[in-house]
């Protein structure tokens, strides 16, 4: 946890003032972004009463928004000497990052037509498990009693919120396929981590808005040409999912105005979350993200009217006491750092 003794460049009500304003930013980002994320997958919008079928694209735009944000950013950073460009990374050491930076998120998005949105919200928050069943598994890994224990809560917690819960209005209600790319999700977003912690590593001094500019860079290519490349290629035979959304938006322009929310909420809230790490440390941004997991839950609930049975409520009890315990035991853990969701 951050001690407020360590004599910070500023008063401790400073601090304590500035620690208030990233958490309220986080929560203020990523708890509108919930709202409009779930919106767009429940509302009908006009007379046909179409839906918003092309979830994953709201990364790509997202990704858009939020290279563009960074870049201009890093700009100002340059021109003012506060970063100099023989610190950072290459552009181009970001472009494997960026596959995965795609097509995990992607599956989030879509597993959205599957199960409900508290429920890839608790499925995502459940990192540790399966690099926990990899580590075993694949490299002989050990973990501590009470590291097994967050592990079981939070495993024994999403297979109770999934039992006898309500479909919420989702498009196709499959839970076994839902969770299921919840859990390719979090696997890609493992690889993207790793990739992310061993470009640190080769570079020590490379910053957190550089590599939010250029991951972000990456994953915007991506998501265009799987957008829009089919729109060039006569006869592919497949949808052409950009030609699609920039079509639905036209047709409703208050899709088109939630899309823009949400991109928006994407790149402050990257902010917020950088500038918490940097400020604060890891501990500090992990536990504000995973409260703030849990508030997207609660707010879906009273935002949405979709309220969560009796064992539903178990299991985020039980998720997010696993969460918390091992947030404060990483803490506990002398030099080990992480980074947050």
């Amino acid at each position: 946890m951050y001690n407020m003794s360590e004599k910070p460049p500023r008063s401790r009500l400073a601090t304590l003032l500035l620690l208030l304003v990233c958490v309220a930013g986080i929560y203020a980002s990523y708890l509108t972004q919930g709202i409009v994320n779930e919106h767009l997958q429940l509302k009908r919008f006009g007379p046909q009463q179409e839906r918003f079928l092309h979830l994953e694209s709201l990364n790509g735009a997202q990704a858009v928004t939020c290279f563009i944000w960074a870049w201009i950013i890093l700009q100002v950073m340059v021109m003012t000497g506060r970063s100099s460009k023989a610190d950072m990374a290459s552009w181009h050491d970001y472009w494997r990052a960026g596959i995965t930076n795609s097509v995990g998120p992607a599956c989030g998005m879509v597993a959205l037509k599957n199960i409900t949105y508290s429920a890839q919200v608790l499925a995502k928050s459940c990192k540790m498990v399966p690099v926990m069943l990899m580590g075993v598994m694949l490299h002989g890994k050990r973990y501590t009693f009470v590291e097994y224990v967050c592990m079981s809560l939070i495993g024994l917690g999403v297979a109770a919120f999934a039992q006898k819960g309500r479909a919420g209005g989702v498009v196709s209600p499959n839970p076994l396929l839902g969770y299921s790319l919840c859990l390719v999700n979090l696997a890609f977003d493992g690889y993207t981590n790793a990739t992310q912690d061993e470009i640190n590593k080769r570079h020590p001094r490379n910053s957190s808005i550089h590599m939010m500019c250029w991951m972000n860079f990456w994953t915007a290519i991506y998501y265009a040409a799987y957008m829009f490349l089919p729109c060039a290629l006569p006869g592919a035979g497949g949808t052409c999912t950009g030609m699609d959304l920039v079509s639905f938006c036209s047709r409703h322009p208050d899709a088109l105005l939630d899309l823009v929310i949400f991109c928006l909420c994407g790149a402050i809230g990257q902010l917020f979350i950088f500038f918490t790490i940097k400020t604060f440390g890891s501990l500090v941004t992990t536990l504000v993200c995973t409260t703030r997991k849990f508030f997207n839950i609660l707010l879906s609930v009273v935002w949405n009217g979709n309220p969560l049975l009796a064992n539903q409520w178990l299991g985020v009890a039980m998720v997010f006491a696993g969460l918390l315990m091992q947030g404060y035991m990483k803490g506990k853990k002398p030099h080990h750092k992480k980074k947050a969701d």
